[in-house]
């Protein structure tokens, strides 16, 4: 919580609430998303609405922060973009209103979420209640181990066993959400029954039971001697800086820390395990608190045009869940020698193109990553476990490692908010001489 206060303290975008009706409040994950488009978003809604509009955006860091938030109605947040888990929640407990595609002679350029993404957030729905009418898909990818190849090999990084080596002693640093840590050592415990078809990897995925914790609870805990730390944003960084030589990251994630890795001569690599992982994607939707709807309903909108959805991506590295044409002749890069199979994502026609296969992973990835759903009573037992694991790596090694990687993660925000100040300026310096 403290980290989103400083976020949103240094954050530039803001408006005045003083006319609700035309404001819109977004709730957004940290640099997630080209903030250009807030700008570009209120101009287009007058446009195609004839209605003003301002946007109060704000971020979080973690999902379930967000979530409790709407749950207290402390915040009548008009749009919000939590994960498949968090919205199933969302669905199963009300909190949710539907979103109007009614956008009268502007085109509904939701019709473009890829069916991969249509089908995965179908699993989510409700007796009398379709996913697909509350929430629409953001951006999706899958976690893994971004490592640095100097210290880990190709073949340490294809199974999750690497992060109980005994060399890698302070040198991995953990996602702290649960749920990206959860279902793999589950997947990797139980390997050899996810071979014999004796369970699947859903299901896995998806087991609360006491056992499943338990087991969860001692691999993590045999494994924390090896963990500097638990992270959200600041693992890629660190990463970058080789601090660490193993970050469990998210694929977005990965693509921007090996990005600006190569800009100072560090090579990293990103591998989904054999075991298995999950698959994770975060959607839009409008809490039950909005009181501008239909600002709401037309901003989902405008973030699923194609070129929208392709700036976003430029922007912070991940991938949108909009498939259309335009998206994938953007993203084919003929120097890649390396062809992937996204004929699950973009239809048959590209079951061999060449692009970047962290941000698009081959179907043989897919095919061994699943989605976490909603765990209901059970995710307090969940939240306990965690709570322990992450209590017992707070000696004072990790302490004066979470002080620096904190120290090291405002650092970076300030540059990354000054490099954006400088890059609008240029901008606005650009439009004063046409």
């Amino acid at each position: 919580m403290a980290l989103a206060a400083v976020l949103m303290v240094i954050m530039p975008k803001t408006a005045n609430a003083a006319d609700r009706e035309h404001t819109l409040k977004v709730y957004n994950w940290a640099d997630y998303i080209d903030e250009s488009l807030l700008d570009e978003f209120e101009v287009w809604y007058k446009e195609q609405t004839g209605e003003e509009v301002e946007i109060i955006y704000q971020l979080f860091d973690i999902n379930e922060v967000m979530l409790a938030k709407i749950e207290k109605g402390h915040e009548d947040f008009d749009v919000v973009c939590p994960s498949e888990y968090i919205i199933d929640r969302m669905l199963a407990n009300d909190m949710l209103l539907p979103i109007n595609r009614d956008f009268g002679n502007t085109p509904d350029y939701i019709k473009y979420v890829s069916p991969y993404a249509q089908d995965q957030f179908a699993r989510l729905d409700k007796p009398g209640k379709r996913a697909a009418d509350y929430c629409v898909g953001y951006m999706w990818g899958t976690t893994g181990l971004l490592y640095n190849p100097k210290y880990v090999s190709d073949e340490e990084a294809e199974s999750w066993t690497i992060i109980w080596n005994d060399r890698l002693e302070g040198k991995i640093l953990m996602k702290d959400a649960y749920r990206d840590i959860y279902g793999p050592m589950l997947m990797y415990a139980r390997y050899t029954d996810i071979l014999s078809g004796k369970v699947t990897r859903e299901q896995l995925m998806n087991d609360s039971s006491d056992e499943a914790i338990a087991s969860v609870e001692r691999l993590l805990k045999a494994a924390k001697k090896n963990i500097a730390g638990w992270e959200v944003d600041f693992g890629k960084e660190m990463m970058t800086k080789e601090k660490a030589y193993i970050n469990v990251s998210w694929s977005g994630d990965a693509v921007w820390a090996i990005e600006e890795a190569a800009a100072v001569g560090i090579e990293l690599r990103y591998k989904v395990p054999q075991e298995g992982s999950n698959v994770w994607f975060d959607g839009w939707v409008i809490p039950k608190y909005a009181v501008n709807t239909k600002a709401a309903s037309y901003f989902i909108n405008f973030m699923c045009k194609p070129e929208n959805a392709l700036r976003n991506m430029d922007e912070i590295g991940y991938v949108s869940v909009i498939a259309s044409p335009e998206v994938l002749e953007a993203k084919i890069d003929s120097t890649l020698e390396e062809y992937v199979d996204l004929s699950y994502f973009f239809g048959e026609h590209a079951d061999s193109v060449p692009v970047d296969g962290i941000q698009y992973p081959d179907i043989s990835v897919v095919e061994r990553a699943a989605l976490m759903r909603d765990c209901g009573n059970r995710t307090k037992n969940m939240l306990e476990m965690w709570s322990r694991v992450k209590g017992d790596n707070l000696d004072v090694r990790g302490l004066v490692m979470t002080i620096v990687l904190f120290t090291a993660l405002i650092a970076w925000v300030i540059y990354r908010k000054v490099k954006a100040y400088k890059k609008n300026n240029r901008r606005r310096k650009r439009k004063r001489r046409k």
